[in-house]
């Protein structure tokens, strides 16, 4: 048994090893090849197209480097003198032009392979019951405003089996951010003065994460965001009775509160990224509490952005009336106080 066979068998031993390793752990895994199982019909698509093109790039790879291997240790100088030629290689017309007829079939593969999904990746199929919510992105929080008039910070809930269609944007004064839920599919970037779409079909309740998918400033990596996917009946309740309990300002206060300044100022307003904001007499002024969330401001480094500008007179209404009842200062007979409007 020679040398040259026993380098190119080990080689090639190797490499078939390497894949078929690859190739098993991806069958031993509901997961496939991406981190999360997809968990709507566009997101699994979306998975068979890598796939699809990961085992034409891995057969690529052998045909490449399995044959690398052997021409270098077929060719390798075998002790000749660095001056002196080795063996001289003519052309073959065949081998040319099968190296460029097989990679141009390939390409036509791959591209009909995504051209064909890519219609049902990115349209949504007719349903008669499907659901439109339309996704805002802010700097620095997530916006989901439902047809009933409900809206959510941060937290989206949908129904499980049901076509949920996204309208995706931002307003014009604000940044670039990007929707990403893994699981549900590829990222959608919200672009001021652009609108975009997506949708999808959720297979399985549960929490399934994501988070905002383009730098959009300081505060990125608190543009997390989720999707509470529940049983369809169990979502129905939650919709109409969300939508009574935001008709009390209160409740839409808290939540906004909770999604956008608490991110920033802490829960309790005491503080955190930004400083504190309780008992801060302000908030005892509607018309400066009003004016501050709606053109923002600046001290020093910290910049806090106009977060409330664009919302309607309903949303700055609870907003402003949950800082006044929780946040401003207390009178010593109780309650709080009450200068300015």
């Amino acid at each position: 048994m020679t040398r040259r066979f026993v380098l190119i068998a080990l080689a090639t031993a190797g490499l078939v090893v390497l894949v078929g390793v690859g190739f098993l752990t991806w069958l031993g895994t509901s997961r496939g090849l991406v981190p999360l199982r997809p968990d709507s019909p566009n997101a699994k698509d979306e998975q068979n197209l890598y796939v699809f093109t990961g085992a034409f790039a891995s057969f690529i790879f052998l045909v490449v480097t399995v044959p690398l291997a052997a021409f270098i240790i077929r060719f390798r100088s075998g002790g000749r003198p660095r001056d002196e030629d080795g063996p001289q290689i003519r052309g073959n017309t065949r081998i040319e032009i099968t190296w460029t007829i097989v990679p141009v079939v390939i390409l036509v593969a791959i591209a009909t392979f995504t051209f064909v999904l890519l219609p049902q990746i990115n349209n949504a199929p007719a349903a008669s019951n499907a659901l439109n919510i339309d996704v805002v992105g802010r700097q620095f929080y997530w916006e989901f405003h439902y047809p009933n008039g409900v809206i959510a910070i941060d937290e989206m809930r949908a129904p499980a089996n049901r076509v949920v269609n996204l309208t995706i944007r931002a307003p014009d004064w604000d940044v670039i951010h990007s929707w990403w839920i893994p699981a549900l599919g590829g990222k959608r970037d919200a672009i001021p003065g652009i609108t975009n779409h997506t949708w999808f079909k959720a297979k399985r309740t549960g929490t399934l994460d994501g988070r905002c998918a383009e730098f959009c400033g300081v505060l990125h990596a608190f543009m997390r965001m989720s999707v509470d996917v529940m049983p369809p009946a169990v979502f129905d309740r939650w919709l109409v009775s969300e939508a009574a309990a935001q008709r009390r300002p209160t409740t839409l206060g808290r939540e906004t509160f909770a999604g956008v300044c608490a991110k920033c100022h802490g829960a309790l307003g005491q503080g955190g990224y930004a400083r504190a904001i309780n008992n801060n007499p302000l908030f005892n002024d509607a018309a400066a509490t009003q004016k501050l969330l709606t053109n923002g401001t600046q001290s020093g480094t910290k910049v806090m952005p106009a977060v409330g500008r664009g919302w309607s007179n309903r949303q700055m209404i609870s907003v402003i009336r949950y800082l006044h009842q929780n946040l401003a200062p207390q009178t010593p007979g109780g309650g709080t106080a009450t200068s300015g409007g």
